[in-house]
């Protein structure tokens, strides 16, 4: 299976097809697979067991694997592969600062595949990629989606190869997390694509909402996947955060991050739109504007 894709810095499209197709395509796609496996899959200590084995210094001889397989570029890492303690700390690695500028307006939380609504109260029902959810169950709170019920919604998908550190698109002050109880399915296409309508919804996620100086709350909602146990912050609440400022990181696994913003303060770049209008993602990198 592929998924097409922008790539915004050259204007091609490109495909991209999901590592590890044997276990998602039995997970996904086995009858058994869905019976018996899936059921326990999600479950929260199948995804902690994963994620406890690749924080082992054993884990380590994976790395370089993963690098060649999924052709990861390790110029931008700040650490070199022999120097990282186990597979997550070379998951979630840092980049060296010059190779993600920071831009101007609205700027990507993160490397991954974008999609973009100007509106979220004209896709009352959310279908992307197969998923289908409405804002008061992504949120779990039919007061803070009435809120944020005529907000442009971004959605940025991180594959296995990408950066999975988190950043905030815009200056201002950030809230505590709050945390929404779900299950770890997949973000992967495989399990979007067999009709689990309500994965979002039944994902791990948290939420914080970013009060900005010049243009109202933006609401960031990091959300697990499967064998992702861990979504960390780094950041500390309620004070002033600077854009471009590491939010937080995810551990082992395909992670997603939501974001809704005031659409009355802020545009979305035109090219995201309406590639999101033609069923394309659109590749962008942490610090890229996206919106002005």
């Amino acid at each position: 299976m592929t998924i097409k894709y922008i790539d915004r810095s050259t204007g091609e499209i490109k495909t991209e097809t999901p590592p590890a197709e044997g276990l998602l395509k039995f997970l996904y796609d086995n009858p058994f697979g869905k019976m018996a496996v899936l059921p326990i899959a999600k479950r929260k200590f199948i995804s902690e067991l994963y994620g406890r084995r690749m924080d082992k210094p054993s884990s380590v001889k994976n790395i370089q694997a993963f690098v060649d397989e999924l052709k990861i570029d390790m110029t931008e890492s700040q650490k070199s592969i022999s120097e990282f303690k186990s597979f997550n700390d070379f998951f979630y690695r840092k980049l060296k600062p010059e190779v993600r500028p920071i831009g101007d307006g609205l700027v990507a939380p993160g490397d991954g595949k974008l999609l973009a609504f100007e509106s979220v109260s004209e896709v009352h029902n959310f279908f992307i990629k197969g998923r289908k959810f409405t804002l008061p169950e992504f949120l779990a709170d039919e007061k803070l989606a009435e809120k944020f019920e005529h907000s442009s919604l971004l959605i940025l998908r991180l594959a296995p190869n990408d950066y999975h550190r988190f950043h905030f698109p815009y200056d201002g002050i950030a809230s505590e997390v709050k945390k929404i109880r779900g299950s770890y399915y997949s973000v992967s296409p495989y399990a979007i694509a067999n009709n689990f309508t309500k994965v979002f919804c039944e994902n791990k996620r948290e939420y914080c909402i970013l009060e900005t100086p010049d243009k109202g709350k933006i609401l960031l909602a990091p959300v697990g996947a499967t064998m992702v146990g861990s979504i960390i912050e780094t950041y500390t609440p309620d004070q002033k955060v600077k854009k471009g400022e590491e939010m937080g990181y995810f551990a082992f696994g395909g992670s997603t991050i939501v974001m809704l913003i005031n659409k009355d303060s802020i545009e979305i770049d035109k090219d995201i739109i309406e590639n999101t209008k033609n069923k394309l993602e659109t590749f962008v990198k942490i610090g890229e504007t996206i919106g002005a």
